[in-house]
């Protein structure tokens, strides 16, 4: 992971470590089942490793958008009860996450014991990166260890603040996530292609930019190849245009061409006449849309070319999918791609986010080789930024 040091590196054997995981889960719409665990599953290395260096163990997280505010649903007390079930050890939970009685119950952990704090953003003090705040977190432990990778973009005061406070190591996933993106982007084995989809240019502008510079190939799909194709000077119909990125999408097809990158557009789509999952579907060229179609997904032609590239590659990054795979008359594209994948034996990279959902969707999650729970973080990292989570963390010290 670069110059960072993560708890391989140190010896952390008996303290109390205070952890930031990212425990923010879905939760089934208005109960407080957790409808997908990956991510908790995902902190799972970190915590043994911990517990076999007999270290008293504090985690905390965020799950969703309270904004300072104590909201009984957006407890984090469920993932307790399910993370105790999944380590198969006994999970403590606090009520508060800085409170005296919290304190109290810190330091009455013993080793080999593990406490989760309730949800950080309940406090509002946590997004604004307030000092005091991350002193009471830090006054916890002797060490802080940073397994969040799908918060690292943020410059909170669990993420960013705290590590002024104390001792700052990566865990285990978030050294993970480093490298595999790093190493993808830093020297990619190649035939090296990027599949990026999802709705909007301006997501993903600036990783478009840097990926002409880097891969072969680049296959656009989802909402974002509208504006692409609208760049081309093609009939999009109805469909979905940034007309403020047109220009840009216009530069980047003539980038990627000066640069040698293959940046490839769907010939045939998918469309309907009004946005709904009952509509009448059909598939059509490029060139022959009329004014009042929609674009949902990319066409068989389409699919079939991106699958060729991607069974032609050694390195693929996949970031957004094709259409809207949720309607079972829109999923053929986002799936194709995503079998290829599965049954391929390329190094593949799932950027995380709404790419997740799909690839565990149709179930080929354990087919590929590095599935990312961050989407903003991944995206921050493809564009070149430094995510706030990992610059603060403690550097090798050369010679």
């Amino acid at each position: 992971m670069g110059s960072k040091l993560s708890i391989m590196d140190v010896d952390i054997s008996g303290l109390k470590v205070l952890v930031r995981v990212d425990y923010n889960v879905p939760l089934q719409e208005g109960t407080d089942i957790i409808s997908d665990d990956t991510r908790i599953k995902a902190s799972i290395p970190t915590l043994k490793r911990l517990l076999d260096k007999d270290c008293s163990i504090i985690l905390c997280s965020h799950l969703g958008r309270p904004q300072g505010k104590k909201i009984p649903e957006l407890s984090l007390k469920p993932v307790a009860n399910r993370l105790e079930k999944i380590l198969n050890h006994q999970i403590q939970f606090a009520e508060d996450c800085v409170s005296q009685e919290t304190a109290r119950i810190v330091s009455n952990l013993d080793k080999g014991e593990i406490l989760l704090l309730e949800n950080l953003r309940f406090y509002k003090e946590e997004e604004d990166n307030d000092k005091i705040f991350a002193s009471q977190l830090a006054q916890f432990a002797e060490v802080f260890v940073n397994d969040a990778f799908g918060a690292a973009h943020r410059a909170h005061a669990s993420t960013s603040g705290i590590t002024k406070f104390l001792p700052s190591y990566a865990g285990l996933l978030l050294e993970k996530e480093i490298n595999y993106l790093e190493s993808t982007l830093e020297n990619p084995e190649l035939p090296f292609t990027a599949v990026l989809g999802g709705a909007k240019v301006s997501d993903k502008v600036k990783v478009v930019d840097r990926l002409t510079k880097i891969a072969n190939n680049i296959c656009i799909g989802g909402g974002m190849a509208a504006t692409f194709l609208a760049a081309e000077n093609r009939n999009v119909g109805n469909s979905s245009v940034e007309t403020d990125f047109v220009g840009t999408a216009q530069i980047l097809l003539d980038q990627s061409a000066s640069a040698g990158a293959n940046l490839v557009l769907p010939t045939d789509v998918v469309v309907v006449k009004t946005f709904e999952r009952a509509s009448a579907f059909s598939t059509k060229s490029v060139e022959n849309l009329e004014d009042d179609d929609i674009i949902v997904d990319i066409g068989p032609n389409t699919a079939s070319q991106y699958a060729s590239v991607i069974g032609d590659s050694q390195t693929v990054l996949w970031n957004g999918p094709m259409g809207v795979y949720e309607w079972e008359n829109s999923s053929d594209g986002t799936h194709i791609i995503a079998k290829a994948l599965a049954n391929g034996d390329m190094l593949s990279i799932i950027g995380g986010g709404s790419t997740v959902d799909a690839v565990n969707f149709f179930g080929f999650e354990s087919k590929m080789t590095h599935v990312s729970t961050g989407g903003g973080a991944s995206l921050e990292m493809l564009e070149g930024k430094e995510l706030p989570g990992v610059a603060s963390l403690y550097e090798t010290i050369e010679g």
